[in-house]
């Protein structure tokens, strides 16, 4: 029997994520309704929005995020060095959101009388 061992994260799903209202349709028509109201048109534009989204989905490590983005981002005009900035902004509030951490590490340790 051939075992196929597939990564952690499969690109298929991406496909299936209407599927999350499965066992809970009333709470995913409340979810899908508010999500497309955000990316819709606003102060914000579409392309914008897209840029925001995947900067975001580097921050929070999700595969399948990255590829919606990376594609959506292209579909809505922008480049692969606009799309790369977006995700250098996201990398840097990232790190410097865990090196301004290093004050509570400090206080701590002061705490501590270290």
């Amino acid at each position: 029997m051939h075992m196929h061992a597939p990564g952690y994260y499969d690109a298929h799903d991406l496909a299936r994520f209407p599927e999350i209202g499965k066992d809970a349709p009333e709470l995913a028509e409340k979810f899908f309704g508010w999500y497309n109201a955000v990316f819709a048109e606003g102060a914000l534009t579409q392309r914008e929005k897209s840029l925001i989204a995947l900067a975001v989905a580097h921050a929070v490590q999700c595969p399948y995020c990255i590829d919606a983005y990376t594609g959506d981002c292209l579909q809505k005009g922008a480049d692969t060095e606009q799309m790369t900035e977006a995700l250098h902004v996201a990398a840097a509030i990232r790190g410097g959101a865990s090196l301004v951490h290093g004050l509570q590490m400090r206080n701590h340790a002061e705490r501590l009388g270290m």
